[in-house]
């Protein structure tokens, strides 16, 4: 199947463009890789993608409304329709899979903590969320297994290394 996604980038938050001069570049690359890897049989070819790179206060606004969790988070995936659910390929328009939105803040902190450049973080939520939009989860360790191995193999298309490379060494010690 050719899938031709549509994907637009907003920054309301100028601190990712600061901090990155081609975040939506490196959005879009992110993003239409997890496609292509994820990308289910039964969904259609024709999708369209947003995602959002906003600030902490934003996405605190957006956690406790969706979640109940009052705080920010570093990504979040609001899915309009699962393709993965085998819905019929509705003629017309491109499919709105849904949203992903990033805060600023949050993510630029974790790389500070984890060692890891913000545009290789940027690229890794990107595709985390994607996947999700594609109905990929991990609420349970077997699913967080083929997400995380999914998400790996598309990082790794990208140059970006395994974010997972110390959870899944103690996982499989297990």
């Amino acid at each position: 199947m050719n899938v031709r996604p549509d994907i637009t980038v907003e920054a309301p938050c100028p601190g990712w463009r600061d901090a990155l001069a081609d975040c939506d570049g490196l959005c879009r690359d992110a993003a239409l890789a997890a496609v292509a890897a994820g990308h289910p049989e039964d969904c259609p070819a024709d999708i369209e993608i947003g995602i959002r790179l906003t600030d902490d206060a934003e996405m605190r606004s957006l956690n406790a409304r969706y979640r109940g969790l009052d705080e920010a988070t570093n990504v979040l995936a609001f899915p309009m329709t699962f393709c993965a659910l085998g819905a019929p390929r509705p003629p017309g328009p491109p499919l709105a899979l849904g949203d992903v939105v990033l805060a600023f803040e949050t993510v630029r902190g974790e790389t500070a903590a984890q060692g890891k450049s913000l545009a290789d973080h940027l690229s890794h939520l990107v595709v985390h969320g994607t996947l999700h939009l594609l109905g990929y989860d991990h609420h349970d360790e077997a699913e967080a297994l083929t997400m995380e191995d999914l998400e790996t193999g598309i990082l790794a298309g990208l140059g970006v290394a395994d974010p997972y490379q110390a959870d899944h060494k103690q996982r499989r010690a297990r």
